[in-house]
């Protein structure tokens, strides 16, 4: 273990994290720590805080997660540790020699991930080199699909067999609950395993780490009665909503691109890309999930929906729009007038597929021009349920240029003034705030969410302070480490007042954690970020803020005695008009300050 403390501590030391961060995020400064909006959640104000002295970071929005440069990679890629370590040692430069390190997690990843490399290369070798795969190459070749875009796939051929992969891989040592697990086998009510995959062309789907994770299977023809797609279900490192087809060979062209195109299904990826349109990547099911829009947030701002023309899949487009919208990416829509997805659009008309595709419409006037259509009539009603399709996607732009440009667009076509129609965005937008309101209120948002940040945020700006000596001393006349709610915030304080009596020299926080008991680390480190986040109080006085913590905590403390039970005696009450006492004098001196 001691061997795995100093190579993560070199490599630490080779890196900083600021300079890593910002190769995923764009990191701006505020006071001594940067900040952005969380990568791993949907917000607008910023509140992922990284600081360089410490080389850490914390999200104090909706994640409440934090960590050093390993911990931010892991929960960027959804990978181990190991795996970290791994790829931030590559690019440090330092050798993993023999290190030995038992991570679990990641030997099940691997052993997953080498069941589907192993299944992939028998799919494609039926396909390719045997009589089993003739008639889905022949399929394959009426869908136009050429055999160096088979391979680039990766794609394959699953016998019409019930254990013939289950014969192929137990030979190479995997067990059938390990095959079963990985989704390759189904259970049957016996408690026997066959080929979940049979008779079908089978597509492998990887991560982006060119990993395969698991496989989406088509029939060969309209007399299989069974469904058109099998995909694999859930798994360890299989989950449909954080995951897009072709992502692995999109990537880069999507960042060139700055573009991504989002379709429905495999073919859609497949036959763009024989023709050179390289940054299309699929939907797993028929939704765009917040998932995929923060996996597709890495590489660009902006995405192009080129979903079926079916009602599903226009659907799916209203449904990804709000995940996309509040994520910030610029978002168009393609519409094939000639076929009913990308992959008959390029083999009906390749030429006029390349002219589409580089003009798609902006999302919005999409969704006017569809509840247009939906609402043909020129009457009152027929303008009203146009308002009713539109004003929902129309309250949730977040630019006031774009939300301005569409309220006077749809002025114009319901033959209304935009007061009107901004008196409606405005309505819908109430109808939002109260219900969020009542969540809080259900959730018990009250005075106490205030209490605990005030305190996290007044030790944050102590530790941050250029003299935390000197500031603490001043703070600590108004208040005690018993004025605390949380027991751990009181622990910081008795060892950090503790700390100042110890010390001769200026307040170093490396020498001050070296005194910390350990489970106290991660609370010094949230608490050394917190102020850098956006607070409400991030203006008012310290001294305001110490009084403040001071009449919460007297409230408490006269709360607790009358909700006790006991009986009042002459000391308890003599005591309750001591707190009160002091609770008048404090409010007074609120009211100065």
């Amino acid at each position: 273990m001691e061997v795995m403390d100093s190579v993560v501590e070199e490599i630490k030391k080779r890196i900083n994290i600021i300079d890593y961060i910002n190769t995923f995020v764009t990191l701006k400064k505020t006071g001594r720590n940067f900040k952005a909006n969380c990568p791993f959640h949907q917000e607008k104000t910023p509140s992922f805080i990284v600081s360089p002295e410490r080389q850490i970071w914390h999200c104090f929005g909706a994640c409440q997660e934090g960590g050093d440069i390993f911990k931010f990679l892991m929960k960027w890629e959804g990978i181990t540790f190991y795996e970290a370590l791994k790829e931030v040692a590559e690019k440090t430069g330092v050798k993993l020699i023999r290190l030995s390190f038992e991570d679990k997690i990641w030997k099940k990843k691997e052993k997953l991930i080498n069941m589907n490399f192993l299944a992939s290369e028998y799919f494609n070798y039926l396909l390719l080199k045997t009589d089993f795969g003739k008639k889905a190459l022949e399929y394959l070749s009426s869908r136009l699909i050429k055999t160096p875009i088979l391979k680039k796939f990766g794609i394959g051929y699953a016998a019409q067999s019930w254990d013939s992969l289950l014969k192929f891989l137990k030979k190479k040592k995997f067990s059938q609950d390990e095959l079963f697990e990985s989704g390759l086998l189904v259970r049957g009510e016996r408690g026997d395993y066959y080929d979940r995959f049979r008779g079908r062309i089978m597509f492998p789907i990887k991560d982006v780490r060119n990993n395969i994770i698991g496989f989406s299977g088509r029939s060969l023809g309209t007399e299989d009665k069974s469904a058109k797609y099998i995909n694999t279900p859930e798994t360890p490192i299989y989950h449909k909503r954080e995951t897009l087809f072709g992502i692995d060979l999109a990537k880069e062209a999507i960042k060139k691109e700055k573009n991504a195109v989002l379709v429905e299904g495999e073919f859609d990826v497949i036959s763009p890309y024989q023709y050179g349109f390289e940054n299309f990547v699929a939907v797993k099911g028929s939704v765009v999930t917040k998932e995929q829009l923060m996996l597709l947030k890495r590489y660009t701002n902006k995405i192009t929906l080129a979903l079926d023309k079916d009602t599903a899949g226009q659907e799916a487009v209203k449904r990804g729009l709000s995940e996309a919208e509040s994520l910030e990416f610029e978002i168009s829509v393609v519409n094939f007038d000639y076929a009913k997805d990308p992959d008959e659009a390029v083999r009906k008309d390749i030429d006029t597929f390349r002219r589409t595709i580089k003009k798609p419409i902006p999302i919005y006037d999409y969704i006017i021009y569809s509840a247009q259509k939906n609402n043909p009539e020129d009457d009152p009603f027929s303008k009203k349920r146009i308002a009713e399709e539109v004003i929902p996607f129309m309250e949730k732009i977040s630019n006031p240029i774009v939300q301005s440009y569409y309220v006077k667009k749809l002025a114009g076509i319901l033959n209304v003034s935009e007061n009107s129609v901004e008196l409606l965005i405005k309505r819908t937008k109430y109808k939002q705030k109260e219900k969020q309101r009542y969540k809080l209120k259900q959730k018990g948002a009250d005075e106490t969410t205030r209490e605990v940040n005030i305190q996290k945020y007044l030790l944050s700006l102590i530790f941050q302070n250029k003299n935390p000596f000197g500031i603490a001393n001043e703070i600590f006349q108004i208040i005690s480490p018993d004025d605390f709610i949380i027991l751990s915030l009181q622990k910081i304080c008795q060892n950090f007042l503790a700390f100042i009596n110890q010390s001769k020299n200026a307040f170093n926080p490396s020498q001050y954690i070296e005194k910390l008991p350990k489970e106290l680390l991660p609370v010094f480190d949230e608490l050394y970020l917190f102020a850098s986040s956006d607070m409400e109080f991030e203006n008012e006085k310290l001294e305001k803020i110490a009084y403040e913590i001071k009449k919460f905590s007297l409230k408490r403390k006269i709360s607790t005695i009358l909700n006790s039970g006991i009986q009042i005696t002459k000391n308890i009450e003599d005591e309750l008009k001591e707190i009160h006492l002091s609770l008048k004098k404090v409010e007074k001196k609120l009211v100065t300050l």
